[in-house]
């Protein structure tokens, strides 16, 4: 069953769920599972599956069908879960929607359609799509708004389709300037945009909060620590917000800007969570350096994923 309305507005911490591997590449449920858990204990308001940092791009359907089943099986409605369901063909992307509700998404996550470097929708395309995926739901959209795609999304666009589609109320603003970009959003959009959110890492998280931003998808290596910066600020006190947002953010520098989308199998690795951090090919490891760095930053700080399955 998808998560009551009362639940929403959806606030706070949603992290992305990382795809677990053996060493051999395949799937690993069991770690999966661990994994989830792991990430519930340490604080999650919500959990976000088949992200990009997820590893999504190097699934087959088959697999993205089972880890959603798997997880949210699993998750079993302790937390709400937003399931990634990109895709260009529209048809695809309302089909897979359905799905994710069926099985218990509270909500689904969309970029907007995009191939390759240079195959793109036009503003009328990209209002239809959202429409016709709104169309095969009854559960929020969020629109990921993200360099990825190569697809401008002015903040007036976003704002049109908050207003004038039903579900579309979402949004993961991880542009250049997203703090300005969310703050335009917010004042076009007003009641509409039911979740201004933050993204990419939280390494602008700060300045997003002040923008008006509600809620937060970043890594899942250490929701702990981005709870310490968020729920403070929601609560009204900026002063610890800020404090706790320089503590962790070396951390989160060393995560947006080293080892990416590996940081919390990583993490996970070195803490007993699960037993294997390998990406799948042709993705490859970060240089030990990095690594070796990334552990130093997280040991400073103490976070649960270093000490959870000990």
């Amino acid at each position: 069953m998808a998560m009551p309305p009362s639940a929403r507005p959806y606030r706070g911490v949603f992290p992305v769920v990382p795809t677990i591997f053996t060493e051999t590449g395949d799937l690993d449920l069991a770690g999966q599972k661990r994994c989830v858990d792991f990430m519930i204990d340490a604080g999650s308001n919500g959990l976000c599956i088949l992200a990009n940092f997820s590893e999504q791009f190097v699934l087959t359907d088959a697999e993205r069908e089972l880890l959603m089943e798997t997880i949210l099986n699993h998750v079993a409605g302790r937390v709400p879960v937003i399931v990634t369901t990109t895709h260009f063909s529209t048809a695809a992307c309302a089909a897979r929607s359905r799905r994710a509700q069926e099985m218990g998404a509270a909500m689904v996550m969309v970029m907007p359609p995009y191939h390759g470097a240079t195959i793109r929708v036009p503003e009328a395309g990209i209002i239809s799509f959202f429409q016709r995926v709104s169309d095969a739901i009854d559960i929020p959209i969020m629109i990921q708004d993200a360099p990825v795609s190569g697809t401008p999304l002015p903040a007036e666009l976003l704002a049109r389709m908050a207003l004038e589609i039903a579900n579309v109320s979402y949004f993961k603003v991880e542009v250049p300037q997203a703090a300005a970009k969310l703050r335009r959003l917010i004042e076009l959009g007003g009641g509409a945009v039911e979740g201004p959110w933050d993204g990419e890492e939280a390494i602008t998280l700060l300045a997003d909060l002040d923008a008006g931003a509600t809620g937060a998808m970043t890594g899942g290596g250490y929701p702990d620590g981005i709870r310490q910066i968020i729920d403070p600020f929601l609560a009204g006190d900026r002063e610890a917000a800020v404090a706790a947002y320089g503590r962790w953010l070396p951390l989160i520098n060393h995560e947006n800007r080293q080892c990416g989308l590996v940081t919390a199998k990583i993490l996970m690795k070195e803490g007993g969570i699960i037993a294997c951090d390998a990406v799948r090919h042709p993705l490859s490891d970060p240089h030990p350096a990095s690594r070796a760095g990334l552990l130093d930053a997280a040991r400073r700080l103490d976070p649960l994923v270093l000490r959870w399955a000990r």
